[in-house]
């Protein structure tokens, strides 16, 4: 079953709008703009929200609880591969990782509470920027959670959906406790001693010394997990040296680590640093290690879990997803704001798909009507009270829609 939606030829508009227009991170003030000028008609918005994020607030005809829906604005810097008529036009900068998705989905719920105001309760639709964060950079939901806007305030649910490849178009996956997993990411440098290549035994090498460490650090953290234990490591940057007739003064390299576990998350990294420094002092190597970007693991409410349950499989098919990714996000710390749940979004459709984070990648754009149809569903019934109450007697599922309720398939979105 693929979700059917009213206007889903105005959201591929403005999906393809800024798809074509992507910026990085904490200079999307074009898509601000244009969010900003959609929104203003039908809601309170606020721009200028951790530099170039606003909020969206619509409130509801009484008091009740609230609810906090985020969507990540900016681009990743990668080339766009694509070869058709919405592809970026802003060379080395593409919506790779669908947040050009996220935000046209939460656009659209927006309108839907807009058109029809809940009874009770009030929404928030946050736009935050800088969820890439390059290595030691400042995380965008950080920033979002300093700003005045949103500090001291607290939310009865935090949603906020990913597209995913692996899921075809027409499903949303809910994972039981773990959304995402834990980042932590470091550089080390080394220092040795500048020598003239035809005397390398007066120099001390930094490139020998690094590409050693490297070595070490991937066969030191294979043996240190356990196979039952969900870890990837990884080297992505070297770089260092200044001419092929030298010995290297000095290299760097940069990677990350991703964990599920607090446990094993704390042992691989005391691996992980401890194997550079011996490496780098049993070569007479200096070594500067430094951790950065250390992002918790994104974790699931478990009563908003029971509800997606109970609530979404009236209107989009609901995948139970039991092994948790090892992607990363920074929809992690806005748990601070309330319980929170991150749901993945089908996002490849017959002719497959390309990987995020590739120049390649791209979506069925039916996937827009499904994430607005399951993300409106879960906003109205935490807004209608459904939410179960952690004793379990909450009124979760009244309401719930019948099979007469399901939504046919979509038509073919317009090219």
């Amino acid at each position: 079953m693929v979700q059917a939606h009213e206007d889903v030829d105005d959201l591929v508009r403005l999906r393809r709008q800024l798809h074509q227009h992507p910026e990085l991170r904490f200079t999307e003030q074009q898509t601000a703009t244009v969010l900003a000028g959609r929104l203003a008609p039908i809601a309170r918005v606020r721009t200028g929200v951790a530099g170039t994020g606003l909020l969206a607030e619509i409130e509801g005809h009484a008091e009740g609880p609230s609810v906090l829906l985020r969507a990540d604005m900016d681009a990743y810097p990668v080339q766009d591969a694509k070869q058709v008529g919405w592809a970026s036009t802003n060379p080395g900068v593409c919506h790779a990782c669908g947040h050009d998705v996220h935000m046209t989905v939460m656009a659209g719920v927006a309108a839907r509470l807009a058109a029809d105001p809940p009874a009770r309760g009030s929404v928030t639709v946050l736009f935050q920027p800088a969820e890439e964060i390059p290595f030691g950079a400042t995380s965008g939901a950080a920033a979002v959670l300093a700003d005045e806007a949103l500090r001291d305030r607290r939310f009865d649910a935090v949603l906020g959906l990913h597209c995913w490849p692996d899921l075809p178009v027409g499903t949303i996956g809910v994972d039981r406790v773990t959304a995402m997993a834990a980042k932590d990411a470091f550089r080390f440098e080394v220092t040795g001693r500048a020598a003239h290549a035809a005397t390398p035994a007066l120099g001390r090498d930094a490139i020998l010394g690094l590409a050693g460490i490297v070595n070490l650090l991937h066969a030191g953290v294979a043996r240190s997990r356990n196979p039952h234990e969900l870890v990837a490591f990884n080297i992505g940057t070297i770089a260092g040296g200044a001419s092929q007739s030298q010995v290297a003064e000095r290299a760097e390299a940069t990677g990350t680590l991703r964990t599920h576990d607090e446990a094993v998350r704390a042992r691989l990294k005391e691996v992980i640093e401890r194997i550079a420094r011996q490496q780098a002092a049993a070569l007479d190597l200096g070594l500067r290690f430094t951790w950065a970007n250390e992002m918790p693991p994104v974790r699931n409410a478990a009563a908003l879990v029971a509800l997606a349950r109970t609530e979404l499989p009236g209107v989009v098919e609901v995948a139970d997803l039991t092994e948790p990714p090892l992607t990363t996000d920074d929809f992690a710390l806005l748990a601070a704001l309330g319980p929170s749940l991150y749901v993945k979004l089908g996002v490849t459709g017959e002719q497959g798909g390309a990987p995020l984070h590739s120049g390649a990648f791209d979506v069925d754009e039916r996937c827009l009507g499904v994430g607005v149809a399951a993300l409106e569903r879960l906003t109205r019934a935490v807004l209608d009270g459904r939410l179960a109450a952690p004793d379990g007697h909450g009124d979760a599922g009244a309401g719930r829609p019948g099979p007469g309720d399901r939504v046919g398939a979509v038509e073919a979105v317009r090219a």
